[in-house]
């Protein structure tokens, strides 16, 4: 273990900037979230989940690769979809080619609930977000976080 007077601290601009990138992304999702919940009843979890299984050409996916996707613990994944299901938002259905796998399948129901809950949403990350920047803005922060999600070992999203 490092002795602490090895350590690199951070000064005062970083730390600062630190602060309030850990203060931003807090508030922010923190407001997605009560918008989302009074707009459309879903919560940002439920929004990630059906944005997932959107993006698939059956609308399904394997509960161990929702979770690799979302970036959540496999039991994380499991609770949720569960509390999903008794909402009708999914449905989940065993693997005919691995006893213990599962699918995750988005239901009538959840696909008409991110239908209703999509373009509020979006008006909201644009009003908080995006109407703030500029155009190169965003691009230097789109370089700028794949950097970091590169460095951090993390997928980059195009």
């Amino acid at each position: 273990m490092a002795e602490v007077t090895d350590i690199p601290w951070l000064n005062d601009d970083e730390q600062r900037m630190w602060r309030q990138w850990m203060g931003l992304n807090a508030e922010l999702l923190a407001t997605l979230n009560r918008e989302m919940q009074a707009d459309s009843g879903l919560s940002n979890p439920d929004y990630q989940v059906l944005v997932v299984l959107t993006d698939t050409a059956e609308g399904q996916i394997r509960v161990s690769d929702l979770a690799t996707t979302l970036q959540w613990e496999r039991s994380r994944v499991s609770h949720h979809v569960a509390r999903m299901e008794k909402r009708d938002l999914v449905s989940r259905r065993g693997c005919p080619d691995d006893g213990r796998g599962a699918f995750v399948r988005i239901t009538e129901t959840g696909r008409a609930a991110i239908e209703r809950a999509a373009p509020a949403h979006v008006l909201a990350v644009r009003r908080l977000v995006f109407d703030a920047l500029t155009e190169d803005e965003v691009a230097q922060l789109n370089e700028i976080f794949g950097r970091l999600r590169s460095r951090a070992g993390l997928a980059t999203t195009e």
